[in-house]
């Protein structure tokens, strides 16, 4: 069965980093395209950032610059690296997965929260 796990959420002042993880299991993950996406209260689940298996990165234009999605060399593993954190940052944040074959299969995470204040 496919599960995708985060962690590496927390609160941060502005300006500070953390690094979120991702672990999947039960897919291949070469065949599958990687991805955070976040969602604040009120508003619509909206993407962060993708990355192929062949290492293509896209990132929506709020975090260019200041996050790095990567993929480990082993186990699975998707990284968001967050740089320079500001308060609308704060959101709960989910791994994504998505077949480069059949966009009809998914999966997502249970998300981690993310909180950016003073």
């Amino acid at each position: 069965q496919v599960q995708l796990v985060e962690s590496g959420g927390g609160k941060v002042q502005p300006g500070g980093s953390l690094r979120l993880s991702c672990a999947a299991s039960g897919i291949l993950l070469r065949a599958y395209v990687m991805g955070w996406y976040r969602q604040a209260p009120g508003k619509p689940r909206d993407l962060v950032a993708t990355i192929t298996s062949s290492g293509s990165t896209n990132y929506a234009d709020s975090v260019k610059g200041r996050f790095t999605i990567s993929r480990g060399n082993a186990n699975n593993m998707v990284y968001l690296q967050m740089n320079n954190l500001q308060p609308e940052d704060t959101s709960i944040y989910y791994c994504y997965t998505q077949s480069q074959f059949n966009a009809n299969v998914e999966f997502w995470g249970q998300g981690t929260q993310v909180t950016v204040s003073s």
